[in-house]
């Protein structure tokens, strides 16, 4: 009864929660919100945020999704991902 009755708990946290828009994480805040100011490709002359460079065709897809990771769990530092990010971009659009 006790584990029926957890479960049931369980289940309508869940169903409350997708009732309300999600919410933005930290991390994925200051990633859209951090710019980088990157002086090669169709960037240059521009501030981009993190968040849409991570998302660019300069960044693959997994390096895209190993950094999210990384930075999310709390291994790499915002300033990390952004020296990463820009120096993979700066490489990508200079060859």
């Amino acid at each position: 009864i006790t584990v029926k009755s957890s479960n049931q708990d369980t289940e309508t946290a869940a169903g409350e929660e997708g009732d309300n828009p999600p919410k933005e994480e930290p991390w994925e805040t200051a990633l859209k919100t951090t710019v980088v100011d990157i002086k090669v490709g169709e960037f240059r002359g521009h501030k981009v945020s993190l968040w849409d460079l991570l998302h660019s065709h300069y960044i693959p897809e997994e390096n895209r999704k190993e950094l999210l990771e990384l930075y999310e769990a709390g291994e790499l530092t915002l300033e990390q991902v952004k020296t990463v990010v820009s120096t993979i971009v700066t490489r990508a659009a200079a060859a």
